[in-house]
């Protein structure tokens, strides 16, 4: 985002216009043209009865407006900026677009000064200077040292608006914000971008975890039953965890033993692999541990073309190159493990008869996983600050 550009003005100008475009936003989001989808999300957010709350359907359609990627690849958002009329000047246009930059937070309240508030993100460990399009009153029952969770948006460096909804909790709540924090933190470890030392920690714990792991296995690379996954997996970090506390005093080990992860907790499956006939356990340098359904089926495929009439094997492949929350990292590790018999398996899976993966592999991907190309990668394990640690701990 240019800054120079989106900030020409005074701070309280620019608040004025980021609540006129963000109403204008919120009401294309809105519009028929994604009413289908919209509500989709939306009922995707409900519970069982079906109910949805005021504060979780704000928060969803914030999600929906600023990050969701359409059929194309974009972001509403991006489809807002580029269908404006008239368009949008530069520096508001930039500042729009920088609203993709959602900062998803757990904040405990520093300080409230004027029309702005101090919050510290116990999640990525940054401290934000936050405004509210609509004043102080959004804050009004906002006192220091209490809890808030919600979502913000960048207006210039040293200024951040909220972006839908904001939920409060006293500071008797410390114990419960902070393990919403880790619980948000340790599903989506990428929230640590904006720190730049957490994230340096988080790839050299990645780096080491990963070379304990094949230590241990032998290869970054298992395909295993599925009842034998929990099992490896609970050796891998039980041996992390004595190999931890062995660099503690005693002391120190026991406190790391009470407050810590269960071993047996860490290595529970993914939803939805507890009925696959196989596992495929990947620990890739850059991607981290993951876990693919079925992946001895596809294996097997690759290791022999002739199964490419096996409807299931098949079936898995195909799951690979659809699913949007695959990313290319399975199919390159079984075009790697069986590079002569990759052509023959895509031209018959494809019905290509001269794809060839060595000149036309790559454009599979980027037409297949585009999203995955345009992602700066983060590391798969998260750290968590001092402040994060100490309430987690029981600390005040």
């Amino acid at each position: 985002m240019n800054f120079e550009r989106a900030t020409a003005g005074s701070l309280e100008d620019l608040i004025v216009r980021a609540a006129d475009l963000k109403s204008e936003l919120v009401a294309f989001a809105q519009s028929s043209r994604f009413e289908r989808r919209l509500t989709a999300r939306l009922m995707d957010a409900a519970d069982d009865r079906g109910y949805l709350d005021e504060g979780l359907a704000i928060a969803t359609i914030d999600h929906f407006a600023l990050q969701y990627r359409l059929s194309d690849g974009r972001t509403v958002v991006e489809r807002f900026v580029t269908q404006h009329r008239p368009p949008l000047p530069d520096g508001e246009r930039d500042m729009v677009l920088g609203w993709r930059d959602v900062v998803q937070g757990c904040f405990e309240a520093r300080s409230i000064e004027g029309d702005a508030v101090v919050l510290h993100n116990l999640i990525d460990d940054v401290v934000y200077r936050v405004y509210s399009n609509m004043g102080v009153a959004p804050f009004a029952r906002l006192r220091k040292g209490m809890f808030v969770i919600g979502r913000i948006v960048p207006l210039r460096p040293d200024a951040w608006l909220v972006s839908g909804h904001l939920v409060f909790f006293p500071k008797t709540a410390a114990r419960q914000a902070a393990q919403s924090a880790l619980t948000t933190l340790t599903a989506n470890p990428e929230l640590l971008h904006r720190n730049q030392d957490l994230t340096r920690r988080a790839w050299e714990m990645q780096a080491e975890d990963r070379a304990d792991f094949i230590e241990l296995f032998g290869a970054d690379l298992m395909v295993l039953p599925v009842d034998e996954v929990h099992d490896k997996l609970r050796e891998h970090y039980r041996r992390r965890r004595d190999k931890a506390l062995a660099r503690l005093d005693k002391k120190s080990a026991e406190r790391a033993i009470a407050s810590g992860p269960d071993p047996d907790v860490l290595a529970g499956l993914p939803a939805g692999l507890q009925d696959a006939e196989t596992v495929g356990v990947i620990y890739d340098e850059v991607e981290g541990l993951n876990f693919y359904r079925d992946f001895g089926r596809a294996d097997a495929l690759f290791a022999d073309p002739v199964r490419v009439g096996d409807r299931t094997s098949v079936a898995v492949l195909r799951g690979y190159l659809r699913d949007d929350s695959v990313s290319t990292l399975p199919i390159r590790r079984l075009v790697e493990r069986h590079r002569e018999k990759a052509d023959q398996v895509f031209r018959k899976v494809l019905g290509k008869p001269g794809f060839c993966w060595e000149t036309d592999g790559e454009d599979l991907l980027r037409r297949r996983k585009k999203e995955f190309f345009d992602r700066t990668p983060t590391p798969s394990i998260s750290v968590v600050g001092a402040r994060l640690a100490e309430l987690l701990r029981g600390g005040r």
